[in-house]
């Protein structure tokens, strides 16, 4: 999470620019209907948004405006869907700004990095995983939860420096060429708090995963075997 104190004006705007729309996107194609009309639904978009508000307030603020969080979105996303996982996660954002815990101006460049952005990657592992058709959920579990969270994790991180390098206002570190050592004490946590979550829910819970193919997945192989005879 990145400090308004450590970014350019233009870049802040940028930020809401891009940002605003990824918003009622998520928002026009988020299930009204179906998630006022069912009450699990509701519970689930609820407790996710708390779960989220409740991670981000775990962080490392350091003094020169940059804060580090687990993010998490990954296991949103596959849980709600990603229209439902933009809001949800916008949502803990005005609870983390209530809290005076993040800047309004640097909402929408922090909304982008994390959370337009993980949920754009996991999205698209699992778009790849639904188009090969595997019938293994562990296949799922990897390539959507733990994969696409370490991804995430990394893009978010080059995306966040990449970002203070161009701006140039933040004082970046001359030993910038050992960062990259660090980057697997980031990875490897985000990627496996996101990838036991995701196997958590479907060993107990696969109901709840809105991106989870229950009849593929957990059908009997006894049967297809004997469909095919």
């Amino acid at each position: 999470m990145i400090s308004a104190a450590v970014l350019a004006p233009q870049t802040l705007g940028i930020g809401w620019v891009l940002y605003a729309p990824v918003l009622v996107w998520a928002i026009l194609r988020s299930p009204w209907v179906e998630l006022f009309a069912d009450r699990r639904r509701q519970h689930l978009l609820f407790g996710t948004v708390f779960a989220l508000f409740m991670l981000w307030l775990v962080r490392r603020d350091f003094d020169t405006g940059v804060s580090y969080h687990f993010i998490g979105m990954t296991a949103v996303t596959l849980l709600l869907d990603w229209p439902l996982a933009i809001v949800g996660g916008f949502a803990a954002q005005l609870g983390l700004m209530l809290l005076g815990r993040q800047d309004l101006a640097a909402l929408g460049v922090n909304g982008l990095l994390l959370i337009g952005l993980p949920v754009l990657v996991t999205e698209g592992c699992a778009l790849l995983v639904e188009r090969a058709q595997p019938r293994n959920p562990f296949v799922y579990i990897f390539c959507s939860g733990f994969f696409a969270a370490a991804l995430s994790a990394l893009l978010c991180l080059l995306a966040g420096l990449g970002l203070l390098w161009f701006d140039g206002i933040f004082a970046m570190p001359e030993w910038l060429e050992d960062f990259v050592g660090y980057l697997w004490l980031i990875i490897f946590p985000e990627a496996f708090i996101n990838g036991m979550v995701i196997s958590a829910l479907v060993v107990f819970c696969p109901e709840w995963l809105e991106t989870f193919n229950r009849t593929r997945y957990l059908s009997a192989p006894w049967k297809d075997d004997e469909s095919q005879r």
